[in-house]
């Protein structure tokens, strides 16, 4: 397998006022072959806040293993809300598409066959390239005529609404508290599905507490409208996250935390400038913290943690099943 860390962003291009140093990244999960094949795009969830790294590394790796390429995008997010992040995701994960596609004869990916898989509102921010990729323009000339738009869409446990039942968390991130009605009506996805939207598979589970699994609905309801190719699978029971649902994923096995590097860079910013702390962020700054070094309290709030991670064996199928559904579509 080859693996290199690639900046999606050159000297100058990138200007989020609250990366505090970050600059957008891939990492890569290539083979070592002559093969053209599909190339998938993880896009981790976190509410836009964060990229979760529970959906990075272990995602790809599955994918992998299955034969495709694979990349994890760490996009853009908001943590302490300094400024709306507003367009900044999408051309993050625009500029991943065309890097994938500008490169494609170097790493023998299929130009055809390039798929999004988005988690939660990761799987917003796919959405949001799939339906509104034609208004993502990019000045470079290097990327200028590549194009941005997915062949495919894996949306799992999406966040598609704007407004009711959704995660309202997401669009103060990614709007802010402000956000005019068009914002608004623009970032609900389900409204912007035309006959030119991508393919698209769609998972969540029926008990999804924190993103109400109507929201799939809508989006499946959108593409069955516009004669969009779908796929809908809603599963019994299950816990948002999931990612894989797998062992590896219930025990903790996710991979490398290269996802949480915005927030590194947030965190020494605040601890540097004396900067208070929010307790919310407790939980994260645990995940970054290695046992070792862990206080008493942080390894049992750790231990708790673990005991609600359980392996959903009904819904560990997902991958098999897009798996089979995009051999079908590309």
């Amino acid at each position: 397998m080859y693996s290199e860390r690639i900046t999606i962003w050159e000297n100058k291009e990138y200007q989020y006022e609250g990366a505090f140093g970050f600059v957008p990244f891939l990492m890569t999960y290539f083979h070592e072959d002559e093969t053209k094949r599909p190339c998938i795009v993880v896009v981790p969830g976190g509410g836009y806040s964060i990229v979760s790294s529970t959906e990075g590394e272990i995602v790809a790796k599955k994918f992998y293993q299955m034969g495709y390429h694979a990349v994890v995008c760490t996009y853009t997010t908001n943590l302490i809300r300094t400024a709306p992040l507003l367009n900044q995701p999408m051309k993050d994960l625009a500029r991943t598409i065309r890097i994938l596609r500008q490169h494609a004869d170097e790493w023998q990916i299929d130009t055809s066959k390039i798929v999004v898989c988005g988690f939660s509102a990761g799987a917003h921010l796919c959405g949001s390239v799939c339906v509104h990729h034609e208004d993502i323009i990019d000045d470079n000339v290097k990327y200028a005529e590549m194009s941005n738009r997915p062949d495919a869409a894996i949306l799992s446990y999406p966040v598609i609404f704007s407004e009711g039942e959704t995660h309202k968390d997401s669009f103060a991130n990614l709007l802010g508290n402000d956000a005019t009605k068009e914002q608004l009506e623009y970032a609900s996805i389900d409204k912007h599905v035309t006959e030119d939207t991508c393919p698209c598979f769609i998972w969540q589970t029926a008990t999804d507490e924190t993103v109400p699994v109507k929201n799939s609905y809508a989006m499946a309801q959108a593409c069955l409208n516009h004669g969009v190719p779908f796929a809908h699978h809603v599963f019994t029971e299950g816990q948002h996250g999931l990612s894989l649902a797998d062992d590896d994923w219930a025990n903790g096995r996710f991979g490398e935390l290269y996802t949480f590097e915005q927030t590194k860079c947030i965190i020494s910013f605040m601890e540097e400038n004396h900067i208070p702390i929010p307790k919310e962020m407790d939980g994260i700054r645990m995940m970054l913290t290695p046992p070792e070094e862990m206080s008493e309290e942080m390894l049992e709030e750790a231990k708790k943690m673990q005991v609600d991670m359980k392996a959903n064996e009904e819904v560990s199928v997902w991958p098999e099943l897009a798996d089979t559904w995009l051999k079908k579509q590309l």
